[in-house]
């Protein structure tokens, strides 16, 4: 009960943003800018999403080799594919994680291990998602005549605590799990072996430092693609915003989306989008077209990680 609860407000939420939202654009005008829309810069768009799908995977690739169990390339890519499908269709943003940690348990003879390894995963892609916003409001600080809704110093602010904070993880893991040892109150022996896991992990990644950089750099250059790919729908729909607005839009949108208050960020994203848009002078009905055809060009894509599903259970029945 609690759980639908929870779900029937997050669709409340997005219900209300998105009504309040439709309310104030010109559906025709935004019905006709997605028909208009370039094909020739969709079909771009597509497959530089499947880029950035790619590089994620490689990434986690390079986390599970540096804890000393090498996964296939082909493997992975299809599970990434899955837990795509499972982080756009589910009132969830971690059932996707979900597929992650249950496709590599098995093989690294840890849920636990698999789990941290994910959430690392996930940390770095935050830090290059911090790194790719401050740039770009950089650069656009620095055009002349560009207004800015974000200021820059609060993104490198904002990145500079992230990285202090989590630095200690890698530089001392022993210290985590000293942090961590009042959670055995729970259950002593249970708890116990999950902590020394965690330990262990992260003992294995500060003995493997340039499996961490390379993820780092690997979580950067997907950032950028992201731009990259909502800037060629942008271009589709004929949008006149430039790319440093885009690098600085982007990667806020994903991180307001991760907060639990919409179903999938339906709603925030949109107005997220129509803010942004707002500030620099362009309608909202060009933030609309853009968030919501970038939102189901990635919905249909995902829709190869439901094929790639039925196919497993298929081969196992």
């Amino acid at each position: 009960m609690r759980q639908a609860f929870v779900t029937a407000l997050k669709l409340a939420v997005s219900v209300a943003l998105m009504a309040l939202l439709l309310s104030r654009t010109d559906l025709r005008g935004l019905a006709r800018d997605v028909a208009n829309a370039s094909p020739s810069w969709l079909a771009a768009a597509f497959a530089v999403y499947l880029l950035s799908l790619a590089i994620s995977t490689w990434r986690w690739r390079l986390l599970l080799t540096a804890q000393g169990t090498p996964f296939e390339r082909r493997r992975l890519f299809s599970s990434y594919l899955v837990a795509t499908f499972f982080n756009n269709f589910l009132p969830s943003n971690i059932g996707g994680d979900v597929i992650r940690v249950s496709d590599t348990a098995g093989r690294l003879g840890s849920k636990t291990l698999a789990t941290t390894i994910v959430l690392i995963d996930r940390g770095i892609g935050l830090l290059g998602l911090g790194l790719v916003a401050a740039v770009g409001a950089t650069l656009a600080a620095g055009a002349k005549g560009s207004p800015l809704p974000v200021w820059p110093s609060w993104l490198w602010v904002g990145l500079l605590v992230a990285m202090v904070v989590s630095a200690p993880a890698f530089i001392a893991p022993a210290g985590v799990g000293r942090l961590l040892q009042p959670l055995t109150v729970f259950h002593a022996e249970w708890v116990g072996e999950r902590i020394a896991r965690i330990t262990e992990t992260l003992g294995r990644f500060r003995q493997r430092p340039a499996a961490l950089a390379g993820c780092f750099a690997g979580a950067v250059i997907v950032q950028a693609v992201l731009v990259l790919y909502y800037a060629a729908v942008a271009r589709a729909l004929g949008i006149p915003i430039a790319l440093s607005h885009m690098a600085v839009l982007v990667p806020v949108s994903f991180v307001v989306q991760m907060l639990p208050v919409s179903l999938n960020g339906f709603g925030v994203r949109e107005a997220t989008f129509s803010y942004y848009f707002t500030r620099l002078g362009l309608p909202i009905q060009s933030a609309m077209a853009l968030s919501l055809l970038a939102t189901g060009l990635v919905m249909l894509l995902s829709l190869l990680g439901a094929g790639v599903y039925v196919g497993r259970k298929g081969a196992r029945s």
